[in-house]
């Protein structure tokens, strides 16, 4: 293999998914961000219906808040990077969930990997401190940080003294299928122009996830909090 020829290729795939970023940043129309809180709601639907449980009950039924990153892009060629982006709701103590903010995925890696992927992504919040943490700055899905790969299987969901000691847990769509799956290298934070395009007025995150301060919910917001779990708290 040609090294600069290589070398090239790695900054053109940096280079796409930087300008997938500034290009979604600049231009998410309303039936934009519609569709992505749908496309949301139809990934979340799928990870709470799927044969056999695999997500814990106790997990669904006790997360504090839920995000969903449908259609994350990744792109590898010696470097790699992902984007994507989502949405986040918080339920609070009565079990009420909030309006949905926007938020980003995005991150990057080195070593010997190539090729392109889409994958859809769910992180469950087992403590309000680990939302509040991103509104201010963007957090790193790393296990340093308390993230955890989500369990699965029949196994853990016959555990009913399973102990929750991660701040998150994530879940990715692979070959058709939700496994619990590592995030190393990511970082989600509040998209506050998408928000702002949502809403079609400036609220701060705080105020939408915990103090329920939006004025018109869009009806494709809607449509993903409906799809979340009802039960627990």
């Amino acid at each position: 293999m040609n090294v600069r020829w290589g070398k090239s290729l790695s900054v053109a795939v940096s280079s796409f998914l930087l300008c997938s970023a500034a290009a979604s940043a600049s231009f998410a129309s309303q039936s934009e961000l519609d569709a992505r809180a749908r496309r949301a709601a139809a990934v979340f639907s799928e990870l709470r219906d799927m044969p056999d449980h695999e997500v814990p009950a106790d997990l669904l039924a006790h997360s504090r808040c839920v995000a969903v990153v449908p259609n994350l892009v990744k792109a590898a060629w010696f470097v790699g990077g992902h984007y994507g982006k989502g949405l986040v709701s918080c339920r609070s103590t009565y079990g009420e969930w909030s309006p949905p903010v926007h938020v980003l995925l995005t991150g990057g890696s080195f070593g010997l990997q190539f090729g392109a992927s889409s994958t859809d992504v769910v992180l469950f919040f087992m403590s309000e401190a680990s939302v509040r943490s991103l509104l201010s700055s963007k957090i790193k899905l790393s296990g340093e940080a308390g993230v955890a790969a989500g369990p699965v299987g029949r196994k853990a969901e016959a555990a009913t003294d399973l102990k929750f000691g991660a701040e998150i847990y994530s879940y990715a769509r692979s070959r058709g299928l939700f496994v619990g799956m590592s995030l190393e290298g990511a970082y989600l934070g509040v998209d506050r122009s998408d928000t702002h395009d949502y809403y079609g007025k400036s609220y701060s995150a705080q105020s939408i996830l915990f103090d329920h301060k939006v004025s018109r919910v869009p009806k494709s917001a809607w449509d993903f909090l409906g799809v979340l779990p009802r039960s627990g708290r």
